[in-house]
């Protein structure tokens, strides 16, 4: 599990193509020295499994589906991602319950920079929008965040320069994409109540 509570932001330093796979090697200074081979990480927001790891970097291998339902596909040499460790039953949960399984892409359609902060919105896919309330939590490139406005399939986040500058939305720009998860209760939610989508 995860919290979508950013603890690194690291730069993908190889890409591998294996065609119904990718090998993606990342740098690992800001995660600390106890890496564990077979550890869960949060690569924006998309969970993956540490196959090897190095004294400064960790790879790990990546499926075509994943590669083609998330943003994963458009990384290249250099790109910046946002990490996460999984949380340990002892951690905080700081934001909220993510699982690392994306649920969608969602595009920057508009930016807006105010003195303290920046409003992004984004387009969301409409088979998602049902998940989605104004005030509760969604995950962007494995951020937890709070939905500030939601108007048609348009989701505005506020963010802080905190996050800012320690995310890689400091960086977006209109036209980028970002992965999302949605709420899991919800979706479980949904399940239970016998509602089809």
């Amino acid at each position: 599990m995860f919290t979508g509570i950013v603890q690194s932001v690291e730069t993908v330093t190889s890409i591998e193509d294996h065609g119904a796979a990718a090998r993606l090697t990342i740098s690992s200074t800001g995660l600390g020295d106890d890496l564990v081979h077979g550890e869960s990480i949060a690569v924006n927001g998309v969970c993956l499994t540490a196959a090897s790891l190095d004294s400064d970097s960790w790879t790990a291998d990546v499926m075509r589906i994943t590669l083609e339902t998330s943003m994963l596909g458009d990384l290249t040499e250099g790109s910046r991602v946002n990490l996460e460790r999984a949380m340990p039953a002892t951690g905080r949960l700081g934001g909220h319950i993510m699982q690392g399984h994306v649920d969608g892409v969602a595009t920057l359609v508009a930016r807006d920079s105010q003195p303290e902060w920046d409003d992004l919105t984004f387009s969301l896919p409409a088979d998602l929008l049902r998940y989605v309330v104004r005030k509760g939590s969604i995950a962007l490139n494995g951020v937890s965040l709070t939905v500030a406005e939601l108007d048609g399939d348009r989701a505005t986040v506020s963010l802080i320069p905190t996050t800012l500058t320690e995310t890689t939305f400091g960086d977006y720009a209109v036209g980028d994409i970002a992965n999302v998860e949605v709420d899991v209760i919800a979706k479980y939610v949904e399940r239970m109540m016998g509602v089809q989508g």
